[in-house]
């Protein structure tokens, strides 16, 4: 069994003026616990479909593993798994210790920030308002909602101006960070993303790459990433996750991977993916 680690809260220090520099943190109390996530075993059938087939994974506290592998290999329905939205028809999910049924679900969920692609904002909510309802509804005063707002909007580098406009006075980018905001307003110890990068330009998802990996490392909380993208993946991951056909086919620590040579299917995905391959190397 993962065991559970105590994590700090971090919170935005007050700047002294105008700056255009990222925000520094300063560490509070110890506040929460960081979950592991465990899979025991977990298969799911759509009707005729075998989607995961008997599927193990851990995932340790405070840290990041990215789930990848082509399309239809389960990667999605396994995160969904993991957040509850859909029930496996054997094994367990667990989340700290804690198994996931019908009866912890939503204590559960609460623990948990969940990213989707393209953000899934409310159209007719403001972007504040999205990023706020959840903790609106579990009776968050408005002087504690205005500090993790502002925490959330230096961490994510969004313009505080912009949380007035709704989803749609907003680009891409700027959707996908109000996401993120959303998904550790009330400061999850899981955070669960699938594909939360994949509509994005190529110049906008560089970008944001390499600022969600800052959060990761600052918020410290244990992170569970789909993509289609490898490049992605090891630009993430502390331990990657290759699934094919329902199954664990391979995982091991992202230098690790690009130095895989023995199995036939992680050496195909490898090469279909060009800026991956050594200079000269055809697929």
């Amino acid at each position: 069994m993962i065991e559970s680690r105590a994590s700090c809260r971090y919170v935005a220090a007050s700047p002294s003026g105008p700056s255009t520099d990222p925000p520094e943190y300063e560490q509070r109390e110890v506040l929460t616990v960081t979950s592991g996530i465990e899979v025991r075993g977990a298969s799911k059938r759509f009707q005729s479909q075998l989607v995961l087939d008997a599927v193990d994974l851990e995932v340790p506290p405070a840290t990041t593993t990215v789930l990848v592998g082509p399309s239809g290999c389960g990667k999605s329905t396994l995160l969904r798994l993991v957040n509850g939205l859909v029930q496996p028809d054997s094994g367990e999910v667990l989340c700290g210790g804690e198994r996931l049924t019908s009866e912890t679900v939503t204590t559960l969920r609460r623990r948990m920030g969940y990213v989707i692609q393209e953000g899934g904002l409310f159209p007719h909510l403001s972007a504040r308002k999205n990023v706020t309802l959840m903790a609106e509804v579990l009776g968050w005063s408005p002087a504690r909602m205005d500090e993790r707002v502002n925490t959330l909007a230096q961490l994510v580098r969004l313009p505080s101006e912009l949380l007035a406009r709704p989803p749609s006075g907003l680009s891409g980018g700027q959707r996908q960070r109000v996401s993120l905001m959303r998904a550790l307003m009330l400061e999850p110890e899981v955070v669960l993303l699938d594909e939360p990068l994949g509509a994005l330009d190529p110049i906008v998802r560089v970008e944001l790459q390499d600022e969600l990996r800052e959060v990761f490392k600052t918020v410290g909380a244990t992170v569970l990433l789909v993509t289609h993208d490898l490049a992605e993946a090891v630009h993430f991951a502390d331990r990657v996750v290759v699934l094919n056909a329902g199954k664990v086919a391979w995982s091991g620590s992202p230098d690790e991977l690009l130095a895989e040579q023995s199995d036939p299917f992680v050496v195909r995905l490898l090469g279909s993916h060009r800026e991956l391959r050594p200079r000269g190397a055809t697929s």
